[in-house]
């Protein structure tokens, strides 16, 4: 694994962990980015050391599952089993399709299959095999809908 994909994987993985923060503390996403540029990303936490992360790859995700919250839930929700609802979702696991669904949206440098693959590796840090599967089949159902042809590679 090369540094920028491993410094890409950090980012993901903090880009859980804020929005996850943000969906029950209500921080403001200026002062969770904040936060997280000041005290975890790279930082050793309670013994833990945190992988150093790809800053704008990080703060990009945030604040585009921020921005496009309703947009995403939405696709999210319509790729659900029938009787299931966001509302019904793990804290986590909802974090981890949000961030997933963003990037297969809006992050056109980024190949399909590996942003699929890099939150099944996310899920694993949290959830069974069972939750890893659900993420992965509920991505590529996503992927399979297309990307955001407005979606520009960012700089």
């Amino acid at each position: 694994m090369t540094a920028r994909s491993q410094s890409r994987s950090a980012a993901r993985l903090a880009a859980v962990q804020a929005l996850y923060q943000m969906d029950m503390e209500k921080t403001p996403l200026a002062r969770l980015l904040d936060e997280f540029h000041q005290h975890r990303l790279g930082r050793e936490i309670e013994d833990a050391q945190y992988a150093e992360a790809e800053v704008a790859f990080f703060d990009d995700i945030v604040s585009g599952v921020d921005a496009r919250r309703e947009e995403i839930d939405t696709l999210i929700a319509n790729k659900l089993a029938e009787g299931w609802s966001l509302s019904r979702l793990d804290r986590t696991m909802l974090q981890i399709l949000r961030c997933g669904t963003y990037e297969l949206l809006a992050r056109v440098d980024v190949p399909k299959n590996a942003a699929i693959s890099e939150y099944v590796d996310v899920a694993h840090a949290f959830f069974e095999a069972r939750e890893a599967k659900f993420v992965n089949g509920l991505l590529d159902a996503i992927s399979k809908a297309g990307r955001d042809p407005k979606a520009q590679t960012p700089e």
